[in-house]
């Protein structure tokens, strides 16, 4: 059995998914021969220099899941793709490149958070480049501590302004680029999140049947896709 979540956005102030994860761990994840996280795990992560208490409880805990057996995979996310080796060494798990061709159950799946398949969002795009340059990363972790905390308020304040302020379709992932980025990696499945919109979308491609999963974000409530025997069922279930 094979678990893959994302959106998580892990923070202080949200104790209550904070409590869902670690009961998942304990409870399904355990169970699992590995769980994928894909991408905004974490609300906001500026450095694994800057790693506090609460930072290094959910590291332990990862840890103890990989201990017991369970392979655990990362992958960033537009939220913590500062997330380096540091953190996953503490934490027992391998950074996944994004986008990463897997197998599941037999066949090969296309693995990404997302947000590099909204391709309408121009603005977003063009600052996902700049901050995404090999250059750029290392200039943001070698700034100072306190004007990374500034910088990332004040984007995370212009994003959720803008956001509002697009149509839901710019936010969205462009139909088109699904299925040129399966062609391109020779999958008949691909699985995101970031849309925070969960479902299972069936395609044709090129006169086979295809499909793209969305992964659900924890607030509300949590999401979960399993993958077995019996083939891919993601499922919701309380934070509580």
């Amino acid at each position: 059995m094979i678990l893959l979540i994302s959106d998580l956005h892990l923070e202080e102030e949200r104790p209550d998914i904070t409590r869902a994860f670690l009961y998942f761990l304990e409870s399904r994840a355990c169970k699992a021969d590995a769980l994928y996280i894909l991408g905004d795990f974490f609300e906001v992560w500026i450095g694994d220099d800057a790693m506090t208490p609460f930072h290094h409880s959910i590291a332990r805990a990862l840890r103890h899941l990989s201990d017991q057996g369970t392979r655990v995979f990362l992958m960033h996310g537009n939220r913590d793709f500062l997330l380096g080796k540091a953190f996953c060494r503490e934490a027992g798990c391998s950074l996944l490149p994004d986008p990463s061709r897997i197998e599941l159950n037999g066949q090969h799946v296309l693995l990404l958070h997302g947000d590099s398949l909204c391709t309408r969002d121009e603005a977003y795009m063009h600052l996902r480049r700049r901050l995404r340059n090999p250059l750029s990363l290392f200039i943001l972790r070698h700034l100072p501590l306190s004007t990374r905390r500034k910088l990332a308020r004040k984007l995370r304040k212009e994003s959720r302004a803008q956001t509002r302020m697009k149509a839901s379709d710019i936010v969205d992932v462009t139909l088109d680029e699904v299925p040129r980025l399966m062609r391109e990696h020779d999958v008949r499945t691909l699985i995101h999140g970031h849309t925070h919109r969960p479902a299972t979308h069936t395609l044709e491609l090129d006169g086979q049947p295809a499909q793209r999963i969305v992964l659900g974000d924890w607030d509300r409530q949590g999401w979960a896709l399993q993958v077995d025997e019996h083939g891919f069922h993601q499922t919701p279930f309380s934070l509580s």
